[in-house]
């Protein structure tokens, strides 16, 4: 046996015999007595006791479904200690297929410590040894974890950041992958490449439709996430194992070594990320140990800008992005709020009663949602902001800012273009549902100019931002008098007036709730 299997005055790792004989106590049983246990060495980690597994009492062990992976020993399983006293999950471990690096524990299995009733070396009683006192000045990433890698203000930058020092510090990475699971209603993850040589790290959004791709199925990352606990793969020699399609083209770029490891968020959310070297020997246990002992600190920077990158996500879908930049600004006490003077924009589904009484929900669904999606990204599109959905109906605005004289026409004219944007998209909608022997959707649009307040009401345990004031009623008002007049726009005297283009007059009209009567108007085809 090699006692020392590698080492160096940065990462040590190393096996020793033990003399002494070790017996260890589970629950008023003796669940395993050992002349042959070895010791195993690591940087900054208490010493372990690796028993045979044969001098492990069978009547007490058996083998759970964990797994987990050092990317420097190997694929660890685990078993389940039973006696008369009592039970408890995983608390053995073991390599039954090691790394190289630490060959001579293959077919033995470490206790936790703290989780036995006692341990004995020779009869006499021991206590859990002292945990190596190696600085962690010995790893060259741990100054800049802890002094220079909050500077990074977002994800992407992190990553360059943390490559850099591997690059600076020796570590011979070739390229660098991560993907993150995101909460994002349009896409299962976020992924970042960056590879040695190229100045910027590359982003990639995965939607939903990648999980049934080929490059997803039969990758190592698919695997990971579904729980398996990593994957090192060695990429020389002369029977490698390239058991993904992604390793073949990792050897047939010169790539010598492959890990592939889960970084798990402080929710346990399970993320992916993989390293690969071109440098002959592959990774280094110094090399994997330093990164090793700093991604539980990498894993939670990521973390956080990955958390607000999900909230501005979250909050730009669900609330608009303005809106959400006022919760993030902190902008969400009950009664905050601003005055606005913006172009409004109010829509609603016809018949929605009588739809959704006589269609089924599926279809119903459908139907709604495929009007809404017309307005909102013709809406968004055009600069506006959708500030909620009301049922089958939906409320946006086309703030005004700076100078008024000059902001107006702009705003107006973005509502309009939105507009007609909405009448086209639906128009191609209701082509499709002709087509497919399904009724026709109705609907109508309001275009109101005017001052409104835009801020949080509620009670004090359920807040909304929205739109309140007369003006954003007239707008809602606007819109029901399409309905008398058969046309899906109709737009008021004050957005008129601001408005180029020609528009067609219907008259004044008396608008439900306000006082004057007032001229509106639509589109000349109309």
């Amino acid at each position: 046996m090699d006692q020392f299997l590698e080492s160096s005055t940065d990462y040590v790792l190393s096996v020793e015999p033990v003399a002494e004989t070790i017996r260890v106590e589970f629950g008023g049983e003796t669940v395993a007595e050992t002349d042959r246990a070895l010791q195993l060495h690591e940087a900054r980690y208490a010493p372990v006791y690796y028993i045979p597994l044969e001098d492990v009492d069978p009547r007490f062990v058996e083998k759970s479904e964990k797994t987990t992976m050092c990317p420097f020993k190997g694929l660890a399983s685990y078993w389940n200690l039973k006696t008369n006293g009592g039970d408890a999950s995983n608390m053995l471990w073991g390599y039954e297929t090691p790394d190289d690096t630490v060959a001579d524990i293959k077919g033995h299995v470490a206790f936790y410590w703290d989780q036995m009733d006692a341990w004995y070396a020779d009869r006499k009683k021991i206590e859990n040894p002292d945990a190596d006192k190696s600085p962690l000045e010995g790893n060259p990433l741990t100054y800049w974890i802890l002094s220079e890698a909050w500077n990074a203000t977002s994800t992407k930058e992190l990553i360059a950041m943390f490559n850099k020092c591997l690059v600076d510090n020796g570590i011979p990475i070739a390229r660098f992958r991560i993907v993150i699971k995101t909460l994002h209603p349009q896409l299962f993850a976020r992924g970042f490449t960056w590879n040695r040589g190229e100045e910027e790290v590359t982003e990639f959004d995965a939607d939903f439709e990648v999980i049934n791709t080929s490059a997803y199925v039969d990758s190592p990352f698919r695997t990971i996430i579904e729980g398996s606990a990593g994957v090192r793969r060695r990429l020389e020699g002369e029977k490698p194992v390239l058991d993904y399609p992604y390793l073949v083209d990792a050897k047939e770029e010169g790539m010598t070594d492959y890990v592939a490891m889960p970084m798990e968020f402080s929710d346990g959310q399970r993320n992916v990320f993989s390293m690969v070297t071109d440098r002959k020997g592959g990774f280094s246990i110094d090399d994997l140990g330093h990164i090793y002992e700093i991604m539980p600190t990498l894993s939670r920077l990521i973390e956080m800008h990955y958390v607000r990158r999900t909230a501005v996500t979250l909050l730009d879908t669900y609330l608009g992005e303005q809106t959400g930049k006022k919760v993030l600004n902190g902008q969400i006490k009950r009664g905050d709020g601003d005055d606005l003077y913006s172009v409004i924009w109010f829509c609603d589904l016809r018949n929605s009663t009588s739809l959704s009484e006589t269609m089924p929900r599926d279809e119903y669904l459908k139907l709604l949602n495929q009007f809404l999606e017309a307005m909102a990204d013709s809406v968004l599109e055009a600069g506006g902001e959708v500030l909620r959905y009301i049922g089958d109906a939906a409320l946006a605005i086309f703030p005004i800012t700076g100078d008024v004289g000059l902001a107006t026409p702009v705003a107006t004219k973005q509502a309009l273009d939105a507009a007609k944007d909405a009448l086209s998209r639906m128009a191609a909608v209701n082509n499709e549902r002709r087509e497919n022997s399904e009724d026709e959707i109705g609907f109508g649009i309001g275009l109101h100019l005017g001052d409104v307040t835009y801020g949080n009401i509620g009670s004090a345990n359920r807040l909304e931002f929205t739109v309140i004031g007369p003006a954003a009623n007239e707008a809602a008002r606007l819109e029901a008098l399409t309905k008398e007049f058969g046309v899906p726009l109709i737009i008021s005297e004050k957005f008129h007036s601001c408005t180029p283009g020609k528009l067609k007059s219907l008259g004044h009209q008396q608008l439900r709730g306000v006082s004057e009567a007032q001229e509106v108007f639509t589109l000349a085809e109309f």
